[in-house]
């Protein structure tokens, strides 16, 4: 058996369907794939990782499962893991059916790896289904099913329901409670983020560094510095490793930056005044999180000033740090700069741009008065090739038309922008007070029965603020 499972191994490496199919039938041949469980699980594995279609993957899984006969939850329990790692997150659920249809016992391994497929799939109603089952034979007990629980609807985005499974756990860990954490977080749910982590040490539940990123993170989204500080003191105090954790540092740094405490964050960058222990770990994440900070509060310069040191120190720049620092030259009108580093994405660092960046560029000439130079962007066949402009570009033109008073410009980037999204309500706002501007009030009494017709609203507003007594 141990050559047989070498060979397959080889063949998973090499991706030689042909050899897999001629082993495949001498295994039907001689029944071996019959009586070997183990083989037979592994053949379906190396199948997996060398098929092209997915729908050649659901027939032959098919055929498998008619001629196993095994009753030992290990073989599924692969199977189903190993779907779930590869991308078939669908095969999963069918391998767990059929477990259980064929009375084969269910595990907490089977029940959690599960659950994360059919998180994957956006399957509500499957993990609806696990969760009656679990319920009724008890598995509730399993702070490990328990969690897998949680992590499914909050990855769902129904915290309401993770909630309640995190109340039903008889034995909770710090696990099911930054499953639920993370659900509020990702819901936006910061008040109730920040209860839970007020709630865990009544339930004897300790903090570790998850827990305290996503809590930093609740209190970036309430923009409440005061907690922030108590949870930086919290750190200081307890995690002998920080410089170590770049998701601690970057979440520290993104807090202080929403509250507008620039110097703070630049502290936690450098990591002034904090006693060193072991090897600092500054990546991407770091720097990308310190250059938005600078970039959030108007601080351009430092921007720039910040991406060359990256450089300097060997740091891969990704899409999201161009993006910053694109915007950072429309900023400050640096329009050849900005277009440097817009053609350094792909030239330079071989990544490609996307409508985010172009946008960026589009705000960029708009900014900088060459309005023509981002009509002619906008319409260039080049563009074409990652696909179609979107509203924010033809936005950012409308924008600039209307501070420059260009009319015609105004008029053809307003409808490129209607075309895509005929109930976007701003569009017409920014173009009725360009007609104001230079008194069309017909133009403004035919956009208003446009307005009318549609139905189209403007979104209002909001913010935070924070008040002390």
């Amino acid at each position: 058996m141990s050559n047989y499972i070498q060979y397959l191994q080889q063949c998973q490496v090499t991706k030689n369907l042909s050899c897999i199919k001629k082993l495949h039938a001498l295994l039907l041949t001689n029944g071996t794939l019959f009586a070997l469980h183990d083989l037979h699980t592994q053949l379906i594995a190396t199948y997996t990782s060398c098929l092209p279609n997915n729908n050649n993957l659901q027939t032959l899984t098919n055929s498998f499962f008619k001629c196993i006969n095994s009753t030992n939850p290990l073989h599924f329990n692969l199977l189903i893991s190993h779907f779930c790692r590869k991308g078939f997150p669908f095969h999963a659920l069918a391998s767990f059916s059929f477990m259980h249809t064929n009375g084969v016992s269910l595990d907490t391994y089977a029940l959690c790896t599960t659950l994360t497929a059919s998180s994957k799939l956006k399957d509500f109603n499957f993990g609806k289904q696990i969760h009656a089952h679990v319920r009724k034979s008890g598995w509730f007990s399993s702070v490990f099913v328990g969690s897998a629980l949680i992590d499914y609807y909050s990855k769902l985005l129904n915290v309401e329901d993770a909630a309640l499974v995190f109340d039903e756990i008889p034995d909770k860990n710090t696990v099911c409670a930054n499953a639920l954490l993370s659900g509020y977080c990702e819901a936006g749910l910061w008040i109730k983020g920040v209860e839970l982590v007020r709630k865990m040490p009544l339930l004897k539940l300790k903090y570790d560094h998850f827990t305290l990123s996503a809590a930093l993170r609740a209190c970036t989204g309430l923009s409440s510095v005061e907690m922030g500080r108590q949870l930086h003191s919290y750190l200081l105090r307890t995690m002998p490793d920080i410089e170590s954790d770049v998701f601690l540092q970057s979440a520290l740094v993104e807090m202080y930056g929403k509250c507008g405490m620039v110097e703070k964050a630049q502290l936690v960058f450098k990591l002034d005044g904090m006693e060193i222990r072991n090897e600092r770990s500054r990546d991407v994440v770091l720097w990308t999180s310190m250059l938005g900070v600078y970039g959030k509060n108007g601080r351009y310069k430092e921007v720039i000033d910040l991406y060359s040191e990256m450089l300097q120190e060997g740091i891969k720049p990704d899409g999201i740090v161009f993006l910053t620092v694109i915007s950072a030259c429309g900023h400050t009108g640096q329009v050849h700069a900005g277009v440097k580093y817009f053609e350094s994405m792909t030239n330079d660092f071989k990544l490609n741009p996307g409508p985010e960046h172009y946008s960026c560029l589009v705000d960029l000439l708009c900014r900088a008065g060459e309005l023509h130079k981002a009509w002619e962007l906008l319409n260039e066949t080049h563009y074409n090739d990652i696909g179609n402009c979107s509203v924010s570009m033809w936005g950012a033109l409308l924008s600039a038309c209307v501070e420059s008073g260009n009319i015609e410009l105004a008029k053809l980037a307003a409808q490129r922008a209607l075309d895509l999204d005929p109930q976007n309500g701003g569009i017409c706002v920014m173009l009725s007070n360009l007609y104001a501007q230079f008194g069309m009030w017909d133009e403004i009494g035919r956009l208003r029965v446009l307005i009318k017709q549609r139905g189209l609203r403007k979104d209002v507003g909001c913010s935070w603020l924070q008040v002390k007594s």
